[in-house]
């Protein structure tokens, strides 16, 4: 009987919807992996090696956002939701100084 007196007591489950599961993480995600689908797409008018540094800052920035997930999320959304007018910015600055076009 000593065994089980020494037993981990379990905390009982919280309905307290404040310890609640947040969305913002996912959100973060749901946006930052939408974008790569701009960010690969974009050989329709940028060439394969502006397609690869296209690719490599969309993969730091989802690096970035995994590294957010759990201490800042609300900031993983807003650089997730930066990602597609820089993605754009990008598009627009190769097109004018590399005369990317389709």
């Amino acid at each position: 009987m000593a065994a089980f007196q020494r037993r981990r007591k379990i905390k009982p489950v919280s309905d307290d919807p404040r310890r609640s599961i947040s969305f913002t993480p996912f959100l973060g995600m749901i946006l930052i992996v939408s974008s790569f689908f701009l960010y690969a797409a974009s050989g329709l008018v940028a060439p394969w090696w502006g397609v690869v540094v296209l690719v490599a800052v969309w993969l730091v920035l989802f690096v970035v956002c995994c590294t957010l997930w759990s201490r800042n999320p609300k900031r993983m959304v807003w650089i997730a939701a930066l990602s597609y007018p820089l993605w754009f910015c990008l598009l627009v600055s190769g097109a004018v100084l590399f005369g990317w076009s389709a």
